[in-house]
């Protein structure tokens, strides 16, 4: 059975940093493409990050880029997302996602998801 784990988030002013940290077990997390994702309340959830399963390239969404930064250690099963520099609007849950099957494209929409996490809140104030 697959379960995705997240950690991390929490309560920060606007400027702050945030690192967040993501454990996957029952699959084989070296070969797996990773994502964050964030949802405000009201809105739909969306891409804000990816990884391939060997960690060499990563994506970004516009809103992010320069400011975030995630990380894939294979010996520790970890994702991580360092977050820097945080704005009000990165109010959010944040979930942690893997892809369908090994090897595959990292996620960047909900439909290239296959195992989704609880989510972590993450609050930014002004």
């Amino acid at each position: 059975q697959v379960q995705v784990v997240e950690s991390g988030g929490g309560l920060v002013q606007a400027g702050g940093s945030l690192r967040l940290s993501c454990t996957a077990s029952g699959l084989t997390f070296d070969v797996y493409g990773m994502a964050w994702f964030r949802q405000a309340p009201g809105k739909e959830r969306e891409g804000v990050s990816s990884i391939a399963w060997s960690g060499a390239n990563a994506y970004y969404a516009d809103s992010v880029k320069g400011r975030f930064t995630i990380s894939k250690d294979n010996r520790k099963n970890t994702l991580y997302l360092q977050m820097n520099n945080l704005k009000p609007e990165d109010t959010a849950i944040y979930y942690c996602a893997a892809a369908r099957s090994p090897y595959l494209t990292p996620p960047r929409g909900v439909g290239d998801v296959g195992y989704w996490g609880q989510g972590t809140q993450v609050t930014v104030s002004s």
